[in-house]
């Protein structure tokens, strides 16, 4: 038996064969190939979808992070409810969802004393309106705030006092004057015997770089509130606050409601001034009773971030110059600084002193009460006795840069002439600069962590 090697062997029957060559090898290889392939390709899928799976989930906690981070939590309510409190939106939300947001409006507003006022408070996670919305509810009183939370100044000082008032279930609901079926919808779930009108787009020089946000707030907004007022069932008596900034370029001393107000200095007087003329307006032709307050340079605990004194305050600690003005004649600027306190006693009076308006279903029935006053401290105080006193409290000498004041909408001066006030609701000022800035410093080293600063002969801990 010859024996030949596998490969000539097989040559030689290849060669020497009339059959047809056998592919199916080549078949099964390439089917392998194939399958290679898909296989691979269905790791390479598997790998990528786990990757874009937690790249979502990375994604995902990051704008929850941030989304907490901005706008934390006040309670469980509000959590659920944001989005229902701004633009209408509990219109089309869920029949429970309206249900818990009603509830909650009704809870806030509901008196907790025999012939308590129903006080619709806008504006009421700014300033002044967070404290007149804690005096009225601590009093017994139904209260409700309104509040868009814009950005003018940093919206997390507006959520710290919307924290504080939840305390003590002041609610408030998130949105704007112009939101027409917000505002209506309100007027429907609740029978407000008053209006504390607060909201408002504030700061003089603000106006040169934002000018038609006057426009929004100061008027049309306001327009909008008095159109749900008039055609409310029972009319409110409206108390709003119009400002000192409304006597302009008038020169007469001190301040009287009797003096001109045409001659306004800035676009944010000019919008006020407005708003005094439409709540004539609304007087005459609806019967909607109408106060305005003026308010003289408002200050204190819980304060506005644009203000001097608070600016000046943060400028001071943290070694920075901070801009003193004086008038064109090289005098000192002066102004009625205003106790925050002082100003809650002048709102409440001016609430409870206000008449009934007389019209029904939009239509005047009698004549209704339409009042102006004066709000100040009747004690006008250098800017620079106000720095004086600031360097004292907070143990740290002032940087100071003394120029002329520019053209952009501030007075030199202003005064307060109370005795409409005092006449008629007993509006009487008590509290002192120096007094009332002790009480702002203490505020806002404690709230910004930084009590340890203050100096301990003041003995601010104890008071």
């Amino acid at each position: 038996m010859c024996v030949f090697p596998l490969g000539l062997k097989l040559k030689t029957i290849i060669m020497g064969s009339s059959s047809p060559p056998d592919t199916s090898k080549s078949i099964k290889l390439e089917r392998y190939n194939s399958y290679i392939r898909r296989l691979n390709s269905t790791k390479l899928l598997n790998a990528s979808s786990k990757l874009l799976f937690r790249a979502t989930i990375l994604v995902a906690l990051i704008l929850v992070f941030l989304f907490t981070f901005n706008y934390p939590p006040l309670a469980p309510d509000f959590t659920s409810h944001r989005h229902l409190h701004s633009h209408s939106h509990f219109l089309s939300s869920s029949s429970s969802s309206f249900a818990s947001w009603e509830k909650q409006v009704r809870h806030s507003s509901t008196p907790r004393r025999p012939n308590g006022l129903t006080v619709l408070v806008t504006g009421a996670a700014g300033f002044v309106g967070s404290h007149c919305s804690l005096a009225l509810k601590k009093r017994g009183d139904g209260v409700l705030g309104l509040d868009n939370f814009n950005s003018y100044y940093d919206p997390s000082l507006k959520r710290s006092r919307q924290a504080m008032l939840w305390k003590h279930q002041v609610f408030i609901v998130e949105g704007d004057l112009n939101d027409t079926p917000l505002l209506e919808k309100l007027f429907d779930v609740v029978p407000f015997t008053h209006i504390l009108h607060l909201a408002a787009q504030a700061g003089v020089r603000y106006a040169m770089q934002n000018p038609q946000s006057y426009v929004t707030a100061n008027i049309a907004g306001f327009v909008n509130l008095l159109e749900a007022a008039k055609s409310a069932n029972p009319q409110p008596a409206i108390v709003w606050a119009s400002s000192s900034s409304v006597y302009g370029l008038n020169t007469q001393n001190p301040f009287s409601e009797l003096h001109r107000t045409d001659q306004p200095a800035s676009l944010y007087a000019a919008t006020k001034k407005a708003g005094e003329e439409i709540a004539h307006t609304y007087n005459h032709i609806y019967g909607l009773s109408l106060t305005g307050l003026r308010f003289f340079t408002v200050y204190g605990p819980w304060g506005r971030p644009d203000m001097a004194y608070f600016f000046f305050t943060k400028d001071i600690l943290q070694g920075k110059t901070i801009d003193v003005y004086q008038t064109q004649e090289g005098k000192q600027v002066a102004r009625d600084f205003t106790y925050i306190d002082d100003i809650v006693k002048g709102c409440l009076g001016a609430l409870d002193t206000a008449q009934k308006s007389t019209g029904s279903g939009g239509k005047k029935k009698g004549p209704a009460q339409l009042r102006v006053y004066n709000l100040g401290n009747t004690s006008p105080v250098p800017v620079g006795t106000l720095v004086s006193i600031l360097e004292g409290l907070l143990s740290t000498k002032a940087k100071k840069h003394v120029i002329k004041m520019p053209s952009n909408g501030d007075v030199p001066y202003t005064h307060a002439n109370v005795s409409l006030a005092y006449r008629d609701f007993s509006y009487n000022p008590t509290t002192d600069l120096a007094t009332g800035l002790r009480k702002f410093v203490k505020w806002y080293l404690g709230y910004y962590g930084l009590q340890q600063r203050l100096k301990k002969e003041y003995h601010l801990d104890n008071e």
